[in-house]
């Protein structure tokens, strides 16, 4: 869906993009993930054709994102992290409002007006002022204008910026469904335990570079060169903790009553020889799961003496 190669950009002497590659398939919810400065922002204003990159190539969809801008805009909704709304309007004509633009208007404009506020929740406030919506709510108001003209590929800015719970966890459940649509999501955020949650893969660009990309688990593994396991026992909990540390792949070993954690170092034939040697020596494991990589703990790694800023 999208291919990004060799993008560079500077603002006068500061160098914001240095050569960044990217891919990403369709149907993916995609992290993008880096310390103020990084470039984040001026990578995705790039994509959506808001920003023309120094040198590089970008493609969606196999449309060139540079060169076939107007092609671009059909395919791509772009939220950025400070949105614009008209107070003066209520929610459905701030919908309608958009929908003419694309040629969309009449009845059919009223009926997709709905049906978006209906996907992102407001059903009931499609006749209240905009200016009497909570952020949470004008937040998802800006992500139903997005979906006017139906794009294949979303753009997100910290689209949960200064949420409540309750709104964020809102907004997690409308991005799943809008994933279960086909559509393809770049996310960029701060919040990156819910990123954890939401997204198919991730990647962390720093000083203008990307660092690494691909699943919580392999970026974990890129980090700290180990993958995390839960192991849980019925009984012979010592002895197992015993088998464990003298693995030589295994290190960071702790345990909570039957349940034992260990960081491996290698991936799926390491694990896999792990429960091999406990099941040998009868210890009566009941289950065994890589635990869930902690992407707070994995960007702070990545990022640590990250000193260099500038434009987003």
């Amino acid at each position: 869906m999208l291919v990004i190669k060799k993008l560079e950009k500077s603002y006068g002497k500061f160098k914001a993009l240095k050569g960044v590659d990217l891919e990403i398939e369709k149907g993916e919810i995609f992290g993008f993930i880096g310390p103020n400065g990084a470039g984040k922002s001026t990578t995705m204003k790039i994509v959506s054709g808001l920003l023309s990159p120094d040198s590089g190539e970008v493609y969606v969809d196999g449309i060139d994102a540079i060169k076939e801008n107007k092609l671009l805009k059909e395919k791509i909704g772009y939220m950025p992290d400070f949105f614009g709304v008209y107070d003066n309007l209520m929610a459905i004509e701030y919908l309608e409002f958009y929908a003419s633009i694309y040629g969309i208007v009449g009845e059919e404009a009223r009926k997709l007006s709905m049906d978006l506020l209906e996907l992102v929740n407001l059903s009931d406030k499609y006749d209240a002022n905009v200016n009497g919506l909570s952020r949470g709510m004008k937040q998802r108001l800006c992500l139903a204008r997005c979906l006017v003209h139906n794009p294949e590929l979303l753009i997100l800015d910290e689209p949960a910026s200064g949420m409540d719970p309750k709104s964020r966890f809102e907004m997690k459940g409308i991005l799943k469904n809008l994933k279960s649509m086909g559509k393809t999501i770049i996310i960029s955020s701060h919040i990156l335990s819910e990123l954890g949650e939401i997204c198919s893969k991730v990647g962390i660009i720093q000083n203008g570079k990307m660092v690494c990309q691909g699943t919580v688990d392999e970026v974990t593994l890129f980090a700290t060169g180990s993958a995390p396991v839960t192991i849980t026992v019925i009984d012979e909990v010592d002895r197992a903790i015993k088998i464990i540390k003298e693995a030589p792949t295994v290190r960071n070993v702790s345990a909570d009553e039957n349940r034992i954690t260990a960081s491996i170092i290698g991936g799926d034939i390491e694990a896999k020889n792990l429960l091999k040697s406990l099941v040998i020596q009868d210890i009566p494991v009941i289950s065994f799961t890589k635990a869930a990589g902690n992407l707070e703990d994995v960007f702070i790694q990545i990022t640590e003496g990250n000193s260099e800023g500038g434009e987003e």
